[in-house]
């Protein structure tokens, strides 16, 4: 959210900690890499790439030890369980690995290797530790929601000495090639090699093992210290340099280790797949770079270990916020992907190689591979394998396996006000009329920390704050929401209940010895919600009850902030890693399903606030893991505004989106700084098109609501906003379509296009969910001039003017971006819906009419769909709501139920009821064909009625296309209709 060393000094109530804060004034205006760990100095991660190095040194000499000893029973009921043997010294000394690959009739396939030892709870724990003996078993508990039942049909097609091959999924195309002596497992599609785990030997289990003191021995006099290594000097020690087996320190803080060393690791290579996307959340490019160094390339792995990170660095491998371990590979018509289910600190190498089978071409014409090295510092080896063929089918499957994105409130897809901090409920209340008084729509307006009394959460500052009902009702009154932000860190002071209750009933995390952890934060001292612990989620939810947290109406919604823990004077700015959760797992264990856990307990808590109530919560929520899509909507964190910050957003956007959680966005105008007023109207620009649309500014900004602009920014930003809400009802289907079939909202070239090769590496540029809408947002100063790639030979149109352009197939085309426009383009094919009223709220849109625009295909058709329902409870799931096809055949548009239901047989409910009075206001028909000019008028048939519309032809001018507008038409949007056009 923001950096410790930027306090205001008006927060008087801070002033008693600022010595704690003393380490931390150094963190000024931009974060410092080296106040997080590089690989060399993580441990684990050193001592692995020490390991692959190794093996890469001895080349062809290297042998893996680890080898299967084959199974009595090797396939029962779609499971293949055997031992992996650890051979851990020079006289054959073994450690036993169970192994289980389960084959799933959803056509993904899982891979688990424990360690039997631990399994077995045959192991000591240092320090007098309570830490679990077990490796950490409980990911897929948070993780996984469905796609585990086992695929009894699967075979086995060849077992003998070396090996088994096992055929599962659908048509029995897919195939795991299980090899023994050294282990690996080679997955095949069709026949044809797609990824292979443990190809190059990478893999290593540290297996626990007891410390043994050694001896120190005295120096001569004299004798000079030979002690310190260099990382380059650690390849040739490694299994034995115990330098960070047994502790471990980082910026003033010791990790006590208690279970020894844990990490596991292991190589995948992905064969004929040169871009592989995914494993957010990084401030990068959409297609992952090498990591080993090189041209281009990074020199550290890709970090996944949730961090409090301010202004962060762009192109960097850096670690952010949140983590989510699925990584897709793609090729020309080809996709597979693999999740790594691991919640510990995770780091990812990626590197390419180029393999030719013939020795004259030199290269040229030859494959690509990618391989990955997969670094985990403890827990299972637990990983499972998508085979495609597409990316919608990984999205389908990762989405059936995880969940898929909450159907969330409309409001919530509306524009969200924010700052840190509006600074009184008036200010609040002035903040909403000007907004009106300019025309300029919201939903949301935002409170930071600063409402509360005195960083104690569910309070109210009394003075600044002082009728917080009143301040709800004036937004109710205007069909808009207030959300507010509480955070996981509980202030640790007298006379607050919160705290009271926290202590008093154990719920709160603890530290390495056992006693309830305390921390520093905004509040000073602080103590931390165990979410983990299935009794403080339902003392979480009790806080939120309508009246426990007074001051809070059914308009009032959450922001939870700081949830990676941000711990200011922890390592790494969180929480130590030897601290303990619920049932005695360390941190370290989890710490990547921590912010999960706190978003999760808060979206259980709204719930339902009252005895009846029942609705979609809107959380927002910084930090997440794989299954967070669930449960609301996330940010990028505190990006900057500057031009840099705002091109690296689509691209971060984007990665969210096919990794399974696309309710994302950026923060509109950059968190910190001031943007002059062209970034600020190209970042609306751009952010009208962000699935989670909200603009934020820190405290130390100057305000920058929307109506402060002078013009023609204000204008500018101003048709942005009313853009985003004319589509709002091509963005709810969107979400829909998220929501049933784990769909990105906003999809790159590769996803919409999987056999365009050129854009594999674009990720400035998205189509809008099955719109046929396309973007490409300007990002650079000054830019009047956009170059926009098209994946294929349909037809495109202007947005905006119906301007026909000049495209082809694979090729980039120049087009006019004046600072008032952005460029938006709209494929032929495809229908979308709109509503063209303006108003105030997506609230008060609910009951408009609708517009339809049909954008012909090169071969004369279209079609699109609509989904609508009340926006706000779950109905949904008992059908209450309006799913339509629309298509255009030739001269004929049809409306049809998208789901083929008996929509009279629907016992409606009164959002139902209510809709029977809307309609489709008009038809705009985009190159429509000259045998059109001469209709005036189209017949409609509707409910058993016929009836006669209007129609107005425009002839094509210039660039523009002919279209027609038809209407009014009137024919109720939940019904089956038909136009003849013709």
């Amino acid at each position: 959210m923001r950096t410790p060393g930027q306090l205001s000094t008006s927060w008087t109530a801070l002033f008693y900690i600022l010595g704690v804060f003393v380490s931390f004034l150094s963190f000024g205006v931009a974060v410092k890499e080296n106040d997080f760990k590089k690989c060399s100095q993580s441990g684990f991660c050193k001592r692995n790439r020490a390991y692959a190095d190794k093996a890469t040194i001895q080349g062809s000499s290297w042998h893996s030890p680890y080898k299967i000893v084959p199974a009595e029973a090797p396939l029962t009921d779609g499971q293949f369980r055997a031992t992996i043997l650890k051979t851990i010294d020079d006289q054959g000394t073994t450690v036993e690995l169970p192994l289980t690959v389960s084959f799933h009739k959803s056509g993904t396939a899982r891979v688990t290797v424990d360690e039997k030892r631990r399994q077995e709870k045959d192991i000591e724990v240092r320090h007098n530790s309570a830490a679990r003996k077990e490796r950490y078993n409980e990911a897929d508990k948070w993780a996984v929601v469905g796609g585990l039942e086992l695929d009894a049909e699967a075979k086995v097609t060849h077992i003998g000495q070396a090996g088994i091959k096992i055929q599962y999924g659908p048509g029995f195309a897919f195939e795991a090639d299980i090899n023994y002596d050294p282990y690996s497992i080679e997955f095949k599609r069709d026949g044809s090699t797609q990824l292979k785990l443990n190809d190059r030997g990478l893999m290593n289990l540290e297996h626990w093992r007891p410390k043994i003191e050694k001896p120190v021995a005295e120096k001569q006099e004299g004798e000079e210290d030979t002690e310190e290594k260099t990382e380059d000097s650690a390849v040739e020690e490694v299994g034995e340099d115990e330098s960070t087996w047994w502790e471990e320190e980082f910026g003033g803080n010791k990790d006590s280790k208690p279970r020894g060393p844990e990490s596991v690791a292991l190589d995948i290579t992905f064969f004929g797949y040169e871009h592989v996307y995914g494993i957010p959340e990084h401030a990068g490019p959409l297609s992952l770079k090498e990591t080993r160094g090189g041209d281009g390339a990074y020199t550290d792995p890709y970090r996944l270990y949730n961090s409090d990170v301010f202004e962060y660095v762009l192109d960097s491998p850096m670690t952010l916020y949140g983590a989510i371990p699925l990584m897709q590979a793609h090729r020309k018509d080809s996709t597979v992907a693999v999740f790594w289910l691991n919640a510990a600190e995770t780091w990812v190498d990626i590197t390419k190689a180029k393999e030719s089978k013939n020795p004259l071409s030199l290269g040229k014409g030859g494959k690509t591979n990618t391989q990955t090295h997969w670094i985990s510092e403890s827990g299972l080896m637990d990983l499972f394998v998508f085979l495609g063929p597409t990316p919608r089918d990984i999205s389908k499957a990762y989405g059936e396996l995880t969940g898929t994105t909450a159907m969330p409130q409309e409001f919530a897809i509306g524009y969200h006000q924010c700052r840190w901090n509006y600074v009184s409920d008036d200010d609040v209340k002035e903040v909403d009329r000007k907004m009106d008084r300019y025309s300029i729509p919201y939903d949301v307006i935002w409170l930071d920390i600063e409402y509360t009394d005195e960083k104690k959460y569910f309070t109210w500052d009394k003075d600044m704050f002082r009728d917080p009902i009143g301040m709800g009702q004036h937004l109710d009154a205007h069909g808009r929401k207030l959300v507010v932000i509480i955070d996981p860190h509980i202030k640790n002071t007298g006379g607050y209940p919160v705290i009271d209750e926290l202590k008093s009933n154990g719920l709160a995390v603890k530290n390495k010895e056992g006693k309830d952890f305390d921390g520093w934060c905004w509040p000073g001292s602080s103590m931390w919600v165990d979410c983990f612990n299935p009794a403080a989620i339902k003392w979480w939810k009790s806080l939120f009850q309508y009246d426990k947290f007074l001051g809070t109406m059914e308009n009032t919604w959450l922001w939870n902030d700081m949830n990676e823990p941000s711990v200011f004077n922890g390592p790494e700015v969180t929480m130590p890693k030897d601290n303990l959760h619920h049932d005695s797992w360390e941190h370290r264990d989890v710490h990547n399903i921590n912010g999960m856990t706190f978003h999760n307990a808060t979206y259980e808590a709204l719930l339902s606030r009252k005895k009846g109530e029942l609705r979609r919560p809107f959380v927002l929520t910084r930090s997440f893991y794989a299954g967070s899509q669930r449960l609301g909507a996330m940010w990028t964190g505190d990006n900057q505004a500057s031009w840099d910050h705002l091109g690296a957003a689509v691209p971060m956007i984007l990665n969210q989106g096919v990794s399974g959680f696309p309710f994302s966005g950026a923060d509109v105008g950059g968190f910190f700084g001031n943007p002059e007023a062209e970034l600020q109207s190209r970042w609306y620009q751009a952010g009208a098109f962000y699935p989670f649309f909200r603009g934020h500014a820190h405290i130390d900004a100057r305000r920058r609501e929307p109506f402060m602009l002078a013009e023609p920014y204000r204008g500018i930003v101003t048709s942005a906003l009313r853009l985003r809400y004319s589509l709002l009802p091509a963005w709810y289907t969107a979400f829909h379509e998220a929501h049933t079939e784990g769909s990105p909202i906003i999809r790159p070239m590769y996803w919409t296009h999987p056999g365009a090769e050129g854009g594999f590496g674009v990720d400035n540029q998205f189509f809008v969910g099955s719109t046929g809408i396309l973007v490409k947002p300007v990002v650079e100063e000054g830019k009047r001039t956009e170059d926009v790639y098209i994946p294929d030979d349909q037809v495109y149109y202007d947005y905006f003017t119906y301007e026909k352009l000049a495209t082809a197939k694979g090729k980039n085309i120049t087009v006019d971006a004046p600072l008032e426009s952005i460029p938006v383009f709209m494929r032929g094919g495809h229908i979308f819906p709109r509503r063209d009223i303006p108003r105030r709220s997506a609230q008060l849109m609910r009951f408009d009419d609708y517009t339809l625009v049909v954008v012909i295909g090169k071969d004369g058709t279209a079609e699109g769909k609509l989904y609508a329902d009340d926006g706000d409870s779950f109905d949904y799931e008992q059908g209450q709501y309006i799913h339509r096809t629309f298509k255009l055949d030739g001269s004929k548009l049809t409306s049809t139920d998208a789901e083929g239901r008996d929509t009279a047989a629907i016992k409606e409910g009164s959002w139902l009821q209510n809709m029977h009075d809307v309609a489709v206001d008009k038809v705009i028909v985009v190159g429509a064909p000259s045998s059109w000019a001469s209709k005036k008028e189209v017949q409609l048939e509707a409910e058993g009625k016929q009836s006669t519309v209007k129609v107005e032809y425009f002839k094509g001018e210039g660039k523009r296309a002919p279209f027609v507008i038809v209407g009014r038409v009137g024919a109720r949007i939940g019904a089956d209709w038909t136009i003849e056009i013709a």
